[in-house]
């Protein structure tokens, strides 16, 4: 197994006096650097699976997202860390961890991303509004609640952290600091840029950090990372965001009507709109951008449903024999199982692949096409809620790969379709990075 990987690109020069900008995520199963000059061009980059260290009989989160954090920092070549003028870290949303202020040792594991506290909902519910994003198991606010309710020790100088905000804490010191993206779940009001009062009336509302936005410089290096890795002494520690926000960034889709689809195992889009959209119903919220929204939704068709009847072989070989412009006429909705969310709200729905045609080729191109016809439904609908028109469409994940599915989705949506050049979320977290080394140059 490959716990590390980097590589230098030697084709790009630098100029003198040139510096640098590092940007690292920490998705879920891994962490990755991507190293960008103020053209963005890439300088080096890395990745690291996250080693899994055990404390009793469950993993030890902390200690391996501390250990991979170093080892980036020693993966970026040594002679490119003199160069660096700032440094960004996204992580997965709405990973929780509670520590002591004071010696800055955890009070409790992290609550990670993808896990639920369901116990905590109804207390949530009665205090924030209707629909809130609060409002799931998942939620930040539901964790904290969640902790609240059983730390029997006490709270007096216990601080909420999100996943990145802790990375970065390790390289800046100055503790108790978020950005708007992060903080959302927890319940922040980007458009009011502050906690609600509904929120701040609670007793654990001590425990939440100040907001700022996406790529804010918060203070240097700490001497002794600085020192011990040999970065400058100038080199500036900036707010970070969530990895598919940084994901989103890293395409590069920066004027309204711009958006990216992500072709993973769901489809997912993400829009960038001057108006905000919330509407639980089908699961769409807006993240703020400056001073734009990121709108998005994500339905449950997606390469899942393709896995599931075709091999990755068939699926190239299949697709080199579709013809694109030609319209399909099969009618299908495909989902891996029952239950849609975006652009139909409906728990029951059933997934529908038949009639099934003789013909492979015929059924890939049905799937695929019925896939398309989902994609332009979902922009519709996002258009329909109050959001900007989308205008083009960059694609990310492993179905943009495929050229037939591109030409075909083009001619489904009416709109330009087109690979993003970038989608790796440090990418996105470098141009943060680099974003924040330009408001200190102001």
């Amino acid at each position: 197994m490959i716990f590390a990987s980097h590589e230098v690109n030697p084709e790009v020069g630098l100029q003198v006096g040139e510096r640098l900008y590092l940007g690292m995520d920490f998705g879920t199963s891994g962490a990755r650097f991507a190293l960008i000059d103020k053209q963005g061009a890439i300088h080096a980059e890395g990745k690291r699976q996250y080693p899994l260290y055990k404390s009793k009989d469950t993993i030890d989160w902390i200690h391996s997202w501390k250990s991979t954090l170093l080892s980036l920092l020693e993966d970026v070549p040594f002679h490119l860390r003199q160069l660096i003028a700032s440094i960004s870290i996204d992580g997965t949303s709405a990973t929780t961890i509670i520590i002591d202020s004071t010696t800055g040792e955890t009070l409790w594991r992290p609550f990670l991303y993808n896990e639920s506290c369901s116990d905590a909902l109804p207390k949530v519910k009665s205090i924030a509004p209707e629909n809130h994003t609060v409002c799931a198991g998942s939620s930040t606010l539901c964790k904290l609640v969640s902790w609240w309710n059983v730390f029997d020790s006490t709270k007096d100088s216990a601080a909420l952290l999100h996943q990145a905000d802790w990375l970065l804490w390790l390289l800046h010191g100055n503790l108790g600091v978020t950005d708007y993206n992060n903080a959302l779940k927890v319940g922040y009001d980007p458009e009011l840029d502050s906690y609600p009062p509904w929120l701040l009336s609670q007793p654990y509302s001590k425990l939440l950090p100040s907001v700022k936005a996406p790529g804010s410089p918060i203070g240097f290096l700490k001497e002794d990372v600085r020192t011990q890795y040999g970065f400058p002494k100038d080199c500036v520690v900036c707010t970070g965001t969530t990895d598919s926000i940084a994901a989103f960034l890293a395409a590069r889709a920066t004027q309204p009507g711009k958006a990216v689809t992500s072709l993973g195992s769901t489809l997912a889009i993400k829009l960038l709109s001057t108006s905000r959209i919330e509407d639980a119903r089908y699961g769409v919220y807006s993240h703020r951008l400056d001073d734009k929204w990121l709108v998005g939704g994500a339905s449950n068709t997606g390469g899942a449903v393709l896995r599931q009847i075709f091999t990755d072989e068939q699926l190239e070989n299949l697709s080199e024999q579709i013809n694109p412009m030609k319209t399909s006429p099969l009618d299908y909705y495909p989902l891996p199982t029952v239950g849609e969310r975006f652009p139909m709200a409906d728990p029951k729905m059933a997934p529908r692949l038949h009639p099934r045609p003789e013909s492979d080729v015929e059924y890939l191109h049905g799937i695929l096409e019925s896939i398309a016809r989902i994609e332009a439904k979902a922009y519709g609908l996002l258009k329909d809620l109050g959001a900007t028109q989308v205008e083009e469409v960059f694609t990310a994940g492993g179905g943009a790969k495929n050229e037939k599915w591109t030409k075909i989705r083009e001619r489904v949506l009416g709109l330009p379709v087109s690979r993003a050049t970038q989608t790796e979320a440090a990418y996105g977290a470098a141009l943060l990075a680099l974003k924040g080394a330009q408001q200190c140059a102001q």
